[in-house]
């Protein structure tokens, strides 16, 4: 498959032309509403096999062959054309796919009651290219018992695509991560065993394979106190047969204070089977307009991780939305800003008829505009560059997978692409 970039005059049909397909098959593939109306700076994925090149000015098949990693002699054979040829501008080149790597993808799905039958569609369009279907999630109570999220028939859905089931943990309360509570659990024995028993029960009705604790905002003094009860869940778990996994927020350095400091990456990496980053949120609800997970922080974590954590245990985290924000931004005292799917953000800038500009240091798409009351608004999500700059990412240091959250934010690039890049590995 390819990324095409709509440039100024350009229609789809053009598009389809150039590529040689049809305009429906790419408006199909992208999820276009309305096949007729682009906006430049889209990001398309164009559903061939491979890639084509154009030649630019200057370029020469030894140029174009170490571009793309080929001898010369590949590049012409493969086009049909003399090793010596002399290339013409705009001249269309064919360039194979490249062999896939295996990975592990990882989606959290969030039900709400009663679960829509949207919800389930989403997940049976989704589950084929899944290791593990994560189910957030249910909520610890401070006497070891858990209050579960609806589930409907998620499961076996999940289960019949070959996709394993994660159980989700939280210290959610009150719909806010609670430290208090977490300390609660990580102090008293006596509940550490009602809720181990509690989740053994739980997964062994339901199906789950995997035990996964996203405890966040702790408090940092809790930082040995949170090992030691995954080192006490690891040792009930596994001889059951259940893995355990951790989220993990992001961290470039061992910081030991605040919000982040219990997570402890060194000690995660050796007691739990597999952790998860969570690499995103620089843009949020109440930050100034911003890329939500700009590539220079994301590859600072990861470079962190993997000099703490095995990489074969390491999920790159990946959001699957992106936010709003209206003037006056905060923190200037403006609203929050709303978070939004890839798909609605397009459907602004086509509302709108605004450009897509691309922050190729941030490696993220974002467009302003000006709604229909006169407010001016700054919008930063993801599209298929972006995705593909983390796919790179996770390649390049040889991690075991992508996170998602979450499911029901529509983004059809990423899913085309996913499979491109990746053997999706099941359990």
């Amino acid at each position: 498959m390819q990324i095409h970039v709509v440039q100024k005059g350009q229609s789809l049909y053009g598009i389809a032309q150039a590529y040689g397909i049809t305009y429906q098959s790419i408006a199909n593939a992208n999820e276009i509403p309305d096949p007729s109306r682009l906006v430049v700076g889209q990001a398309l994925v164009i559903p061939i096999t491979g890639s084509y090149h154009w030649v630019q000015p200057g370029q020469t098949l030894t140029v174009i062959a170490q571009m793309y990693g080929m001898t010369v002699n590949e590049l012409a054979t493969i086009n049909g054309i003399s090793p010596s040829s002399m290339l013409q501008i705009g001249q269309r080149l064919y360039i194979p796919p490249k062999p896939k790597k295996t990975a592990e993808s990882l989606l959290y799905v969030e039900p709400r009651t009663p679960v829509s039958q949207t919800m389930i569609e989403e997940v049976r369009r989704r589950v084929d290219a899944l290791t593990y279907l994560a189910m957030f999630s249910y909520e610890v109570q401070r006497d070891g018992s858990l209050k579960a999220p609806s589930i409907a028939d998620i499961p076996n859905i999940a289960r019949s695509a070959g996709a394993a089931n994660a159980l989700v943990v939280s210290n959610l309360e009150d719909f806010a991560f609670n430290a208090d509570l977490a300390h609660v659990i990580f102090t008293n024995e006596a509940v550490q065993n009602r809720l181990f028993d509690n989740l053994l029960q739980v997964a062994n009705e339901v199906g789950y394979k995997d035990i996964h604790f996203d405890f966040e905002l702790l408090h940092p003094e809790d930082r040995e106190l949170y090992n030691n009860f995954l080192r006490r869940a690891r040792d009930r778990f596994h001889p059951a047969g259940l893995t355990l996994s951790t989220a993990l927020a992001p961290k470039a350095s061992d910081i030991q204070t605040g919000i982040y400091g219990a997570h402890d990456y060194k000690a995660h990496g050796e007691i739990v089977d597999f952790v998860t980053l969570m690499t995103y949120e620089w843009g949020y609800t109440y930050s100034e307009p911003q890329p939500v997970s700009p590539i220079g922080p994301v590859r600072g974590v990861v470079e962190y991780a993997v000099s703490q954590i095995p990489r074969e245990k390491i999920f790159l985290g990946q959001n699957l939305y992106g936010y709003d924000w209206s003037a006056p931004f905060p923190p200037q005292g403006g609203a929050p800003a709303k978070a939004l799917s890839p798909q609605q953000a397009l459907a602004i800038a086509v509302r709108h008829e605004v450009d897509i500009d691309y922050d190729y240091v941030a490696q993220a798409p974002h467009f302003t505009y000006t709604d229909d009351m006169g407010a001016h608004h700054e919008v930063w999500f993801e599209d298929a560059r972006s995705i593909q700059a983390k796919f790179d990412l996770l390649k390049e240091f040889n991690l075991r997978g992508i996170m998602y959250w979450k499911l029901g934010l529509a983004f059809p690039q990423n899913w085309l692409l996913l499979t491109d890049n990746f053997s999706i590995r099941k359990i």
